[in-house]
């Protein structure tokens, strides 16, 4: 890990804190389960939709405005994936037979 250091030495103290085996938790889920989450897509999509909306805005009069707006808009995206839309179904597939 020393060759990383220069290049990446946040990922090498997160490394050296213990940190690899709950970094490799994905790899101990089903490899249908795998697949779907080894992309960051749902995480863009939350961040996009946040720089959308706190876009409109343009200036807060303080932090806690803009703290105020942010968390309601992730309790409203919350109640949407909760709710209405199964963004990431982790139900087993069957394979469609041949």
């Amino acid at each position: 890990m020393t060759r990383y250091a220069p290049s990446a030495s946040k990922l090498v103290a997160w490394r050296e804190e213990k940190n690899l085996p709950q970094g490799l938790t994905v790899l101990s889920l089903p490899q249908a389960h795998q697949k779907r989450l080894r992309t960051t897509n749902g995480l863009d999509r939350v961040n996009q939709e946040l720089k959308c909306r706190t876009r409109v805005a343009r200036m807060f009069p303080n932090e806690a405005s803009l703290l105020r707006l942010v968390s309601a808009l992730l309790a409203e995206i919350s109640d949407e994936w909760e709710i209405e839309k199964i963004h990431l179904n982790m139900k087993p597939q069957t394979q469609p037979s041949v």
